[in-house]
């Protein structure tokens, strides 16, 4: 059974800037944040198998929602929404996430990024919860120049990714497009992202595994993942 799409009641909504926003049983917040959102872009909530009301609480919200019927992941839940935000004609894509954790409006600010010529904006939070973030944060920095790969606030201008096909290669927890694309060349614009505490317990878990998660991200950027075919300019 393929993806399942339920399109947004309002169809002159402006194209410009859409935000993208995995979702996997978010039910509690999702419609705070989709109204939140759909005051500055255009919300498409990728509801990746979610067993509760989130799909249907976003579509009522206002949302161009696409359903995966089995849970593909953080990173598959992210190639979903930016392929859509390329097939619906948007100019831009910010990642989001469906706790409320990030502020919606600084979607201006990434907005603003894009449009004065950053090919990539990566947010900088003001705090990480895990000691492979820290790492991660760390390492990120001193190879790529980066201060928060793993930042779920990224911008992209979609244009770069029009010929790339392989926008999922490896479980990069949201990474893998700006290392490759800073691999690539591209000099990356940076943003401070004040965090919002999350309604509710973190889907990716606490304890050991998740850490591992992160730290085999982190390694996989490094040594395996591959630069952006597709010229920039």
């Amino acid at each position: 059974m393929g993806d399942q799409t339920y399109a947004a009641g309002d169809d002159k909504k402006a194209l410009r800037l859409a935000a993208v926003i995995p979702a996997f049983n978010e039910a509690r917040t999702i419609a705070t944040v989709v109204h939140q959102v759909s005051q500055r872009a255009i919300a498409i909530v990728v509801d990746d198998g979610s067993t509760d009301d989130t799909a249907a609480l976003a579509q009522a919200a206002g949302a161009h929602v696409v359903r995966h019927p089995l849970n593909r992941g953080y990173d598959g839940a992210l190639e979903t929404g930016i392929r859509t935000a390329r097939r619906l004609g948007c100019t831009f894509a910010v990642t989001m996430d469906a706790d409320g954790q990030h502020d919606p409006t600084l979607l201006d600010r990434f907005l603003a990024e894009l449009e004065c010529g950053a090919d990539l904006v990566v947010g900088h939070r003001d705090r990480t919860q895990r000691w492979s973030e820290s790492l991660f944060c760390s390492l990120g920095y001193a190879i790529w120049g980066l201060h928060d790969p793993l930042c779920g606030m990224k911008g992209y201008r979609l244009a770069i990714l029009s010929k790339v096909e392989d926008l999922n290669t490896y479980a990069s927890i949201g990474t893998e497009l700006a290392v490759r694309l800073i691999k690539a060349g591209i000099k990356a614009h940076q943003l401070p992202v004040k965090t919002q505490p999350r309604d509710g317990t973190s889907r990716f878990g606490q304890g050991l595994m998740p850490n591992l998660k992160i730290s085999k991200a982190l390694w996989m950027g490094i040594f395996f993942a591959p630069a952006l075919r597709q010229s920039v300019k």
